[in-house]
Protein backbone atom coordinates (compact mmCIF):
# COMPACT_ATOMS: atom_id res chain seq x y z
CA UNK A 1 0.00 0.00 0.00
CA UNK A 2 1.29 3.44 -0.90
CA UNK A 3 1.74 6.02 1.83
CA UNK A 4 -1.32 8.29 2.27
CA UNK A 5 -1.43 11.72 0.65
CA UNK A 6 -3.06 14.92 1.90
CA UNK A 7 -5.23 16.79 -0.62
CA UNK A 8 -6.04 20.44 0.11
CA UNK A 9 -8.99 22.21 -1.52
CA UNK A 10 -7.51 25.68 -1.96
CA UNK A 11 -9.16 27.04 -5.11
CA UNK A 12 -12.16 28.71 -3.48
CA UNK A 13 -12.66 32.37 -2.77
CA UNK A 14 -14.16 33.40 0.57
CA UNK A 15 -17.17 35.31 -0.66
CA UNK A 16 -18.57 36.13 2.77
CA UNK A 17 -15.17 36.99 4.22
CA UNK A 18 -14.12 39.10 1.26
CA UNK A 19 -10.96 37.56 -0.18
CA UNK A 20 -8.67 34.58 -0.24
CA UNK A 21 -9.07 33.31 3.30
CA UNK A 22 -6.27 30.77 2.89
CA UNK A 23 -3.81 33.65 2.21
CA UNK A 24 -4.69 35.69 5.31
CA UNK A 25 -2.04 35.70 8.11
CA UNK A 26 -3.48 34.60 11.46
CA UNK A 27 -0.55 33.01 13.31
CA UNK A 28 1.98 34.77 15.61
CA UNK A 29 4.61 34.56 12.87
CA UNK A 30 2.32 35.51 10.01
CA UNK A 31 1.22 31.93 9.32
CA UNK A 32 -1.99 31.15 7.45
CA UNK A 33 -4.62 28.72 8.70
CA UNK A 34 -3.48 26.29 6.02
CA UNK A 35 0.03 26.25 7.54
CA UNK A 36 -1.34 24.77 10.75
CA UNK A 37 -3.26 22.07 8.91
CA UNK A 38 -0.19 21.08 6.90
CA UNK A 39 1.98 21.14 10.02
CA UNK A 40 -0.47 18.92 11.93
CA UNK A 41 -0.80 16.59 8.94
CA UNK A 42 2.97 16.24 8.62
CA UNK A 43 3.49 15.36 12.27
CA UNK A 44 0.54 13.00 11.95
CA UNK A 45 2.40 11.02 9.26
CA UNK A 46 1.66 12.66 5.89
CA UNK A 47 4.71 13.34 3.71
CA UNK A 48 3.03 14.42 0.46
CA UNK A 49 0.49 17.19 -0.10
CA UNK A 50 -1.49 18.04 -3.23
CA UNK A 51 -2.77 21.60 -3.41
CA UNK A 52 -5.77 22.14 -5.68
CA UNK A 53 -5.68 25.79 -6.68
CA UNK A 54 -6.66 28.15 -9.48
CA UNK A 55 -4.06 29.33 -11.97
CA UNK A 56 -4.91 32.89 -10.93
CA UNK A 57 -3.35 32.43 -7.47
CA UNK A 58 -0.53 30.08 -8.49
CA UNK A 59 2.39 32.49 -8.15
CA UNK A 60 1.32 33.88 -4.77
CA UNK A 61 0.51 30.43 -3.46
CA UNK A 62 3.81 28.89 -4.56
CA UNK A 63 5.83 31.77 -3.12
CA UNK A 64 4.15 31.63 0.29
CA UNK A 65 2.55 28.33 1.33
CA UNK A 66 4.24 26.13 -1.27
CA UNK A 67 7.75 27.39 -0.57
CA UNK A 68 7.44 26.90 3.19
CA UNK A 69 5.90 23.46 3.00
CA UNK A 70 8.26 22.13 0.30
CA UNK A 71 11.13 22.10 2.82
CA UNK A 72 9.33 19.39 4.78
CA UNK A 73 6.99 17.57 2.38
CA UNK A 74 6.67 16.66 -1.27
CA UNK A 75 4.38 19.28 -2.82
CA UNK A 76 2.23 18.69 -5.88
CA UNK A 77 -0.23 21.01 -7.58
CA UNK A 78 -3.49 20.46 -9.43
CA UNK A 79 -5.53 23.20 -11.06
CA UNK A 80 -9.29 23.45 -10.93
CA UNK A 81 -10.32 24.91 -14.28
CA UNK A 82 -13.84 25.70 -15.32
CA UNK A 83 -13.31 24.04 -18.69
CA UNK A 84 -11.86 20.79 -17.29
CA UNK A 85 -14.87 18.66 -18.20
CA UNK A 86 -15.45 15.17 -19.61
CA UNK A 87 -15.25 14.81 -23.36
CA UNK A 88 -18.37 16.06 -25.13
CA UNK A 89 -19.27 18.70 -22.52
CA UNK A 90 -18.73 22.46 -22.70
CA UNK A 91 -18.93 25.31 -20.21
CA UNK A 92 -22.39 26.93 -20.38
CA UNK A 93 -22.41 30.53 -21.54
CA UNK A 94 -22.25 32.91 -18.58
CA UNK A 95 -20.82 30.40 -16.09
CA UNK A 96 -17.87 31.83 -14.13
CA UNK A 97 -17.31 29.47 -11.17
CA UNK A 98 -16.02 25.88 -11.18
CA UNK A 99 -18.35 22.97 -10.52
CA UNK A 100 -17.75 22.32 -6.80
CA UNK A 101 -15.61 20.18 -4.51
CA UNK A 102 -16.05 16.93 -6.45
CA UNK A 103 -14.98 18.82 -9.57
CA UNK A 104 -11.84 19.84 -7.64
CA UNK A 105 -11.07 16.19 -6.87
CA UNK A 106 -11.67 15.40 -10.54
CA UNK A 107 -9.05 18.05 -11.37
CA UNK A 108 -6.51 16.23 -9.18
CA UNK A 109 -7.01 12.83 -10.82
CA UNK A 110 -3.46 12.70 -12.24
CA UNK A 111 -1.76 14.07 -9.10
CA UNK A 112 -3.19 11.60 -6.57
CA UNK A 113 -1.94 8.00 -6.75
CA UNK A 114 -2.47 6.71 -3.20
CA UNK A 115 -5.03 6.68 -0.38
CA UNK A 116 -5.77 10.30 0.49
CA UNK A 117 -7.37 12.64 3.00
CA UNK A 118 -9.21 15.75 1.80
CA UNK A 119 -9.41 19.03 3.74
CA UNK A 120 -10.47 22.63 3.18
CA UNK A 121 -7.67 25.19 3.01
CA UNK A 122 -9.43 27.71 5.24
CA UNK A 123 -10.35 25.47 8.19
CA UNK A 124 -8.28 24.71 11.31
CA UNK A 125 -8.86 21.06 12.16
CA UNK A 126 -6.46 20.39 15.05
CA UNK A 127 -3.88 17.60 15.48
CA UNK A 128 -6.25 14.77 16.42
CA UNK A 129 -8.07 14.73 13.08
CA UNK A 130 -4.90 14.12 11.09
CA UNK A 131 -3.71 11.36 13.40
CA UNK A 132 -7.08 9.64 13.01
CA UNK A 133 -7.08 10.09 9.23
CA UNK A 134 -3.54 8.83 8.75
CA UNK A 135 -4.11 5.79 10.95
CA UNK A 136 -7.25 4.86 9.02
CA UNK A 137 -5.69 5.30 5.59
CA UNK A 138 -2.56 3.38 6.61
CA UNK A 139 -4.50 0.39 7.88
CA UNK A 140 -7.50 0.15 5.55
CA UNK A 141 -7.86 -0.87 1.91
CA UNK A 142 -10.72 -1.53 -0.47
CA UNK A 143 -11.97 -5.08 -0.88
CA UNK A 144 -13.40 -6.65 -4.05
CA UNK A 145 -16.80 -5.09 -4.58
CA UNK A 146 -16.56 -2.82 -1.54
CA UNK A 147 -14.89 0.53 -0.95
CA UNK A 148 -13.81 1.51 2.57
CA UNK A 149 -13.77 5.24 3.27
CA UNK A 150 -13.97 7.40 6.39
CA UNK A 151 -14.91 10.86 7.58
CA UNK A 152 -13.60 12.76 10.60
CA UNK A 153 -16.58 14.30 12.38
CA UNK A 154 -16.63 17.15 14.89
CA UNK A 155 -18.93 17.99 17.78
CA UNK A 156 -21.27 20.73 16.56
CA UNK A 157 -20.56 22.93 19.58
CA UNK A 158 -16.90 23.04 18.54
CA UNK A 159 -17.70 24.37 15.07
CA UNK A 160 -20.16 27.25 15.47
CA UNK A 161 -19.51 31.00 15.49
CA UNK A 162 -20.99 33.82 17.54
CA UNK A 163 -20.99 36.14 14.53
CA UNK A 164 -23.67 34.64 12.30
CA UNK A 165 -24.95 31.41 10.86
CA UNK A 166 -22.95 28.48 9.53
CA UNK A 167 -23.72 25.59 7.21
CA UNK A 168 -22.91 22.12 8.51
CA UNK A 169 -23.53 18.58 7.36
CA UNK A 170 -25.39 16.76 10.15
CA UNK A 171 -24.17 13.16 10.31
CA UNK A 172 -26.24 10.10 11.17
CA UNK A 173 -24.45 6.87 12.09
CA UNK A 174 -25.51 3.34 12.89
CA UNK A 175 -24.69 1.38 16.02
CA UNK A 176 -21.36 0.30 14.57
CA UNK A 177 -20.18 3.86 13.97
CA UNK A 178 -20.69 3.74 10.20
CA UNK A 179 -22.01 6.81 8.41
CA UNK A 180 -25.57 6.46 7.18
CA UNK A 181 -26.27 9.94 5.85
CA UNK A 182 -25.14 13.57 5.81
CA UNK A 183 -27.87 16.22 5.71
CA UNK A 184 -26.85 19.77 4.89
CA UNK A 185 -28.20 22.39 7.29
CA UNK A 186 -27.46 25.74 5.70
CA UNK A 187 -28.42 28.00 8.61
CA UNK A 188 -27.25 26.99 12.07
CA UNK A 189 -27.03 29.70 14.73
CA UNK A 190 -26.28 30.04 18.44
CA UNK A 191 -29.17 31.80 20.16
CA UNK A 192 -29.03 32.40 23.94
CA UNK A 193 -26.50 29.60 24.31
CA UNK A 194 -28.64 27.11 22.37
CA UNK A 195 -27.64 25.76 18.96
CA UNK A 196 -30.56 25.82 16.57
CA UNK A 197 -31.14 25.19 12.89
CA UNK A 198 -33.82 26.35 10.49
CA UNK A 199 -34.66 24.64 7.24
CA UNK A 200 -37.47 27.01 6.24
CA UNK A 201 -35.95 30.47 6.38
CA UNK A 202 -36.56 31.01 10.10
CA UNK A 203 -40.24 30.09 10.23
CA UNK A 204 -39.38 27.23 12.59
CA UNK A 205 -36.27 26.16 14.47
CA UNK A 206 -34.83 22.78 15.47
CA UNK A 207 -32.65 22.52 18.58
CA UNK A 208 -29.47 20.52 17.98
CA UNK A 209 -27.49 18.80 20.77
CA UNK A 210 -23.97 20.23 21.25
CA UNK A 211 -22.36 16.81 20.65
CA UNK A 212 -24.09 16.27 17.30
CA UNK A 213 -21.46 15.01 14.86
CA UNK A 214 -21.02 17.23 11.83
CA UNK A 215 -18.94 17.10 8.69
CA UNK A 216 -16.20 19.68 8.22
CA UNK A 217 -15.26 18.18 4.87
CA UNK A 218 -12.40 16.04 6.17
CA UNK A 219 -12.69 12.79 4.22
CA UNK A 220 -10.50 9.72 3.88
CA UNK A 221 -10.66 8.01 0.48
CA UNK A 222 -9.03 5.25 -1.49
CA UNK A 223 -7.99 5.86 -5.14
CA UNK A 224 -11.29 4.23 -6.13
CA UNK A 225 -13.00 7.49 -5.19
CA UNK A 226 -11.23 9.25 -8.05
CA UNK A 227 -12.62 6.69 -10.48
CA UNK A 228 -16.13 7.00 -9.08
CA UNK A 229 -16.03 10.80 -9.10
CA UNK A 230 -15.07 10.80 -12.77
CA UNK A 231 -17.69 8.16 -13.58
CA UNK A 232 -20.49 10.18 -11.99
CA UNK A 233 -19.52 13.53 -13.45
CA UNK A 234 -21.38 13.19 -16.79
CA UNK A 235 -24.67 12.32 -15.06
CA UNK A 236 -24.27 15.37 -12.81
CA UNK A 237 -23.58 17.58 -15.82
CA UNK A 238 -26.58 16.24 -17.72
CA UNK A 239 -28.87 17.29 -14.88
CA UNK A 240 -27.15 20.54 -13.96
CA UNK A 241 -26.75 21.88 -17.47
CA UNK A 242 -30.48 21.42 -17.95
CA UNK A 243 -31.68 22.71 -14.58
CA UNK A 244 -29.06 25.05 -13.06
CA UNK A 245 -26.28 25.66 -15.59
CA UNK A 246 -24.76 28.74 -13.97
CA UNK A 247 -24.62 27.68 -10.31
CA UNK A 248 -25.05 23.90 -9.98
CA UNK A 249 -22.18 22.26 -8.08
CA UNK A 250 -20.83 18.71 -7.90
CA UNK A 251 -20.14 18.10 -4.20
CA UNK A 252 -18.05 15.42 -2.49
CA UNK A 253 -20.91 14.38 -0.16
CA UNK A 254 -23.17 13.77 -3.16
CA UNK A 255 -20.67 11.28 -4.58
CA UNK A 256 -20.37 9.58 -1.19
CA UNK A 257 -24.16 9.44 -0.83
CA UNK A 258 -24.53 7.82 -4.24
CA UNK A 259 -21.97 5.15 -3.38
CA UNK A 260 -23.69 4.45 -0.05
CA UNK A 261 -27.06 4.15 -1.74
CA UNK A 262 -25.65 1.83 -4.40
CA UNK A 263 -24.03 -0.36 -1.73
CA UNK A 264 -20.58 0.14 -3.20
CA UNK A 265 -18.99 1.80 -0.18
CA UNK A 266 -19.07 2.14 3.57
CA UNK A 267 -17.83 5.15 5.52
CA UNK A 268 -16.39 4.81 9.01
CA UNK A 269 -17.15 7.75 11.27
CA UNK A 270 -13.99 8.92 13.00
CA UNK A 271 -14.24 11.57 15.69
CA UNK A 272 -12.19 14.60 16.70
CA UNK A 273 -12.67 16.35 20.01
CA UNK A 274 -10.57 19.33 18.93
CA UNK A 275 -12.19 22.70 18.43
CA UNK A 276 -12.54 23.77 14.83
CA UNK A 277 -11.60 27.30 13.86
CA UNK A 278 -12.34 29.15 10.67
CA UNK A 279 -12.83 32.65 9.35
CA UNK A 280 -16.39 32.44 8.12
CA UNK A 281 -16.86 36.14 8.80
CA UNK A 282 -14.38 39.00 9.20
CA UNK A 283 -15.42 39.22 12.86
CA UNK A 284 -14.17 35.64 13.39
CA UNK A 285 -10.57 36.58 12.64
CA UNK A 286 -9.60 37.98 16.10
CA UNK A 287 -10.87 34.77 17.74
CA UNK A 288 -8.73 32.63 15.44
CA UNK A 289 -5.69 34.84 15.95
CA UNK A 290 -6.05 34.61 19.74
CA UNK A 291 -6.64 30.86 19.71
CA UNK A 292 -3.48 30.21 17.68
CA UNK A 293 -1.48 32.57 19.89
CA UNK A 294 -2.72 30.66 22.96
CA UNK A 295 -1.85 27.29 21.43
CA UNK A 296 1.61 28.58 20.60
CA UNK A 297 2.09 29.85 24.15
CA UNK A 298 0.94 26.46 25.49
CA UNK A 299 3.54 24.67 23.37
CA UNK A 300 1.11 23.01 20.96
CA UNK A 301 2.94 24.77 18.13
CA UNK A 302 6.47 26.21 17.87
CA UNK A 303 7.14 29.83 16.98
CA UNK A 304 7.80 30.36 14.17
CA UNK A 305 5.76 27.39 13.02
CA UNK A 306 8.11 26.23 10.24
CA UNK A 307 11.38 26.95 12.08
Amino acid sequence: MKKPILVVLAAGMGSRYGGLKQMDPVGPGGEFIIDYSIYDAHRGGFDTVVFIIKHEIEDAFRETVGLRVSRYMEVRYAFQRLDDLPEGYAVPEGRVKPFGTAHAIYAARTAVDAPFAVINADDYYGPEAFREAYQFLSSTADEPGRYHYAMVGYHLANTVTEHGSVARGICVTDGAGMLQSVTEHTRIEVQDGVIRSTLDGGASWLTLPPDTLVSMNLWCFQPSFLTETAAGFPAFLDTTLAQNPLKGEYFLPSVVTRLLEEGKADVKMLESRDKWYGVTYQADRPTVVQALADKTAEGVYPAPLWG
